[in-house]
C-alpha cells in the first residue's frame, strides 16, 4: 500500500489528510504514506510532527487578472507539475489523494497524467477552484456537503461522506470532557473559538460581553482568543490590578469565564459544550455536528470565495445554527443570540437534534473504503 496525499496551506486542508492517513495506516500497517506540500503552508510543521514524510514542491497563488505576475505563476505551476511527476515516478503510489490547497493541483494532475488512480476529498459546500477544475479528471470524489455535488461529474464517481474527523471527537463522553477540563458539571457550558488565530470580531465582542456573561447564573465560558490577542483580551477581562499585569499563565479565569490562547483539548471542550460560538470552517462544522451541538456561526469574511458563509447557511437552513455575519458581530448581537438560546432549552434541543442529523462520524471509514476500491486493495 503506497499513497501520496497532497494537502497544504491551512489546517482545514491538512487535518483531513492526516485523518485519512491515520485510518489507512491503521488498516495497512506495512503501507507507506507520503505527503506533498509547500514550504509556505502549515504542513511543513504539522505533517512531520504527525510522523509522516513530506516532500515540498513549488506552488503559487493563482492570479485571476492578466499581468506579468500571471506569467510567473504559470512558470511556477509548470515547475510544480514537473516536480510532482518526479515524485510519482519515484514513489510509485497506488493512489494519489488531494485534500485541498494549491499544492493539490499539480500533484493530482501529475497523477492523472501518469494514469495513477486519483481521489479528491472536498470539505466545503462550495468547492475551491482547484477541485472544480480537476474534478472531471479524477477517479473518485468524496464530498463533505451534498450541496457541492453540482460542481462535479454526475457519473457515479462522487460520493457524499461528510468530512473526516478524529475518532476521539465522537468517542469522548460529556462527563469525561467536563473532568478533563475541570469544569462544573451542573453549569451550562459555552465554547467560543474563532479558529487557531482567534478572530478579531469575536474577540472584540466577547471582551465587551464579559461583564454580562459573569452575571449569568450557572454558566461557564471557555474563550479561545488566539495567541496574538490573548494577553490583551485576558487583561481587559481580568482587569490590570496587582499581579495580573505580568506573567499571564496559559489559561486565566475570572468567575465563569476561562480565557485561553488555544484549546488544545478540543475533543473535551466539544464534549462539555452546550453551545458553540465560532467560525464556519468545514472541519469545525464536521466536529460540531458529530457531537450534535447547537451553534452560533460567524463565517470568516475573507475565506476563499466566501465558502465559510455557504457552509454556515447549510446548518442554518437545517435549523442547527444561527448565523451572524462578521460585519454585524458586536456585544449586543452576539449577546442577544447567546442569551436567547440559553434561555430556551427546547429550542436548543431542537437545534442539537438538527445538528446531529447532519453529522457523519463514519466519514473517514467510508472514504478509506472508497480509496481501497480505487487502489485495488480490497
Amino acid at each position: 500500500m503506497r499513497v501520496v496525499i497532497a494537502a497544504g496551506g491551512t489546517g482545514g486542508h491538512i487535518y483531513p489528510g492526516l485523518t485519512i492517513a491515520n485510518e489507512l495506516k491503521a488498516r495497512y500497517p506495512q503501507g507507506e504514506i507520503l505527503f506533498v506540500g509547500t514550504q509556505y503552508g502549515l504542513e511543513k510543521d504539522i505533517v512531520p510532527r504527525a510522523g509522516y514524510s513530506l516532500e515540498l514542491i513549488s506552488v503559487q497563488y493563482i492570479r485571476r487578472a492578466l499581468s506579468l505576475d500571471l506569467v510567473k505563476t504559470g512558470l511556477v505551476a509548470l515547475k510544480g507539475l514537473v516536480q510532482s511527476l518526479g515524485i510519482i515516478r519515484q514513489f510509485k503510489p497506488d493512489v494519489v489523494i488531494g485534500t485541498g490547497g494549491y499544492v493539490a493541483g499539480p500533484v493530482l494532475l501529475a497523477a492523472a497524467l501518469s494514469r495513477v488512480p486519483t481521489f479528491i476529498q472536498e470539505q466545503n459546500a462550495f468547492p475551491g477552484i482547484t477541485n472544480r477544475l480537476l474534478g472531471r479528471f479524477m477517479s473518485g470524489i468524496a464530498l463533505g456537503y451534498p450541496e457541492a455535488g453540482r460542481y462535479f461529474p454526475k457519473d457515479g464517481r462522487v460520493i457524499v461522506t461528510g468530512n473526516p474527523i478524529r475518532r476521539e471527537i465522537a468517542a469522548i463522553s460529556r462527563e469525561e470532557g467536563i473532568g478533563r477540563l475541570q469544569l462544573r458539571p451542573d453549569y451550562r457550558t459555552v465554547v467560543v473559538f474563532g479558529g487557531s488565530q482567534g478572530g478579531l470580531s469575536i474577540n472584540r465582542a466577547m471582551r465587551e460581553l464579559a461583564p454580562r456573561l459573569k452575571d449569568e447564573p450557572r454558566l461557564q465560558v471557555i474563550h479561545q482568543t488566539g495567541k496574538k490577542s490573548y494577553e490583551a483580551i485576558a487583561r481587559d477581562v481580568l482587569g490590570t490590578s496587582g499581579q495580573r499585569k505580568e506573567g499571564l499563565p496559559p489559561a486565566v479565569q475570572d468567575g465563569c469565564i476561562r480565557i485561553v490562547p488555544y484549546i488544545y483539548d478540543m475533543p473535551a471542550a466539544l464534549a462539555a459544550a452546550d453551545l458553540v460560538v465560532g467560525r464556519a470552517g468545514a472541519l469545525s462544522i464536521a466536529e460540531i455536528t458529530v457531537r450534535g451541538l447547537p451553534a452560533i456561526l460567524i463565517p470568516f469574511p475573507h475565506a476563499a470565495e466566501n465558502h465559510q458563509e455557504k457552509n454556515a447557511r447549510v446548518l442554518e437552513q437545517a435549523g442547527a445554527a444561527r448565523v451572524i455575519l462578521d460585519r454585524d458581530v458586536n456585544a449586543d448581537t452576539l449577546g442577544s443570540c447567546i442569551f436567547e438560546l440559553l434561555g430556551n432549552p427546547e429550542l436548543l434541543a431542537r437545534m442539537a437534534a438538527a445538528s446531529r442529523e447532519l453529522g457523519r462520524a463514519d466519514a473517514v471509514q467510508v472514504i478509506a473504503d472508497r480509496i481501497a476500491d480505487l487502489a485495488g486493495w480490497s
